[in-house]
């Protein structure tokens, strides 16, 4: 089973395993076939044609990103966004709303800044990661092209200088370049430290050139004593490059007014739409209600959250609602480290076959052009069954590739079955984590297209006789 490239760095990102999807092959012949009643489909194409004439979606992304802002986990802004997502979730008329609590470490951010120091003395554009210890280290960095080469350091060889390595991320429409990103900020750190390095410095994981840092969680291995540790903007990281080609060595500081500040409590929130006939089967459609706090969160992952609580709002409104039950969860705290999905998972263990499918809307806003799903061989035709009625939205069927998003991971894990519909993510990357996440960067009509698209695998797979696959298994 081949994982998406976005859920590798993701997984990377956050120092998890990666969880495949649940193999199906032994006995599979043996089991019935799941189809979709072809009475659906009317319904689902009403249903895709009003999410694409709704402006739904975005004026939920416009609220939320408006009236909370940013929303990093453990903020006084994270309190009031559990309190919108309540409040929206039964302003939308949700049959049923509630939360469950999520407790993690609380990391918080003052202040930072960065500057060359010395004969060409100039500010630099930085943001520390999360994750980072705070304090001020100043030293001579030593340049490195990608994590590979940092991590070849020999022990001690950066004793009392900074790590700087500046890896350049590929833009591609599926995500894939982050997936080295992603890995440099989770360990780069690390291998910095067994190198001796007093602080760590690494050009963003992002594809822009604008003075713009792009924060991202990191970690720390267990048994290593952690160091200040940032991303400089894309500009920033050229201009140390251009400067260290000069020949003379270069000085840097970091001044970094972050750390972890005792345990917070969060909440997943979760609303549903009650099924006709089958109400304890669930469809899951989700996304994250926390971002990072230099923007407002509106790509990441305020689009998500109104794209899946608008899908579920129009099945919601249907004169005759789907056989299951369709299940839509905020989770929190995604970022450092999926922790809401993780508590779910937990939670849910045992109850991973009422679960039938998921699909997690994680990757900005723009347009979706692939359905794959790792389900079993028979309910392959049930899949391809979605796929046709999401073609009009110019959606391919792709099979079995990629993986889970990102907060379904530790279910993926035990069990669940998955479902993803791929978006459009050449320019994600220039607005990820900085500044720039900011509502005018979400195009409305790729925004409805994706409600439409979400809206429909919901209702027909909540439709579909026969399941999708998931089965407890060992994780």
């Amino acid at each position: 089973m081949r994982l998406a490239p976005l859920l590798l760095s993701v997984a990377l990102a956050s120092g998890l395993g990666l969880a495949t999807a649940p193999a199906f092959a032994a006995g599979a012949t043996d089991q019935q076939e799941t189809r979709i009643p072809q009475a659906s489909f009317a319904t689902a194409e009403r249903l895709r044609e009003q999410a694409l004439e709704s402006d739904l979606g975005y004026r939920i992304v416009e609220s939320l990103t408006t009236e909370i802002g940013p929303r990093m986990a453990g903020s006084e802004a994270d309190a009031r966004a559990v309190e919108w997502a309540i409040a929206k979730f039964h302003e939308l008329g949700y049959d049923k709303v509630w939360t469950e609590p999520v407790t993690f470490p609380k990391w918080v951010r003052h202040g930072e800044s960065g500057a060359v120091v010395g004969d060409h003395a100039q500010p630099l554009t930085l943001t520390a990661l999360g994750g980072s210890p705070g304090g001020s280290v100043e030293g001579e960095i030593v340049r490195f092209d990608d994590l590979e080469a940092l991590e070849a350091a020999p022990e001690g060889a950066l004793a009392g200088k900074i790590a700087f390595v500046d890896y350049e991320m590929e833009r591609t429409r599926d995500g894939s370049g982050y997936g080295l990103g992603g890995r440099l900020r989770s360990r780069g750190p690390s291998a910095a430290i067994r190198a001796g390095a007093e602080g760590f410095l690494m050009r963003s994981a992002g594809t822009d050139l604008h003075r713009n840092p792009h924060t991202g969680n990191t970690r720390f291995d267990e048994g290593l004593e952690p160091i200040p540790s940032a991303a400089l903007s894309l500009p920033d990281a050229e201009q140390l490059t251009r400067l260290l080609a000069l020949g003379k060595p270069i000085r840097v500081r970091m001044d970094l007014d972050v750390g972890w500040d005792g345990e917070y409590t969060s909440q997943n929130v979760i609303g549903e739409i009650t099924g006709s006939s089958r109400p304890d089967e669930l469809v899951l459609i989700v996304a994250h209600l926390d971002s990072w706090d230099l923007g407002t969160g509106a790509v990441d992952d305020g689009a998500g959250i109104g794209i899946t609580m608008a899908a579920g709002k129009l099945i919601g409104d249907l004169e005759r609602r789907p056989a299951r039950t369709i299940r839509v969860i905020a989770f929190a705290n995604e970022e450092q480290g999926l922790v809401g999905g993780r508590a779910y998972a937990e939670k849910y263990a045992g109850e991973v076959t009422r679960h039938m499918i998921a699909a997690e809307s994680d990757f900005g806003a723009g347009r979706i052009y692939a359905l794959s799903s790792g389900a079993p061989e028979y309910a392959r035709g049930a899949v391809k069954q979605i796929a046709e009625a999401l073609a009009p939205l110019g959606i391919e069927y792709a099979g079995d590739a990629g993986g889970p998003g990102p907060d379904l991971i530790p279910f993926a894990g035990k069990g669940l079955m998955w479902a993803r519909l791929a978006q459009d993510g050449t320019d994600y990357f220039d607005l990820h984590h900085t500044p720039d996440d900011t509502l005018d960067k979400i195009d409305p009509e790729a925004l409805a297209q994706n409600v439409a698209a979400y809206a429909v695998f919901a209702y027909l797979a909540a439709e579909a006789e026969g399941d999708f696959g998931s089965a407890p298994k060992d994780e």
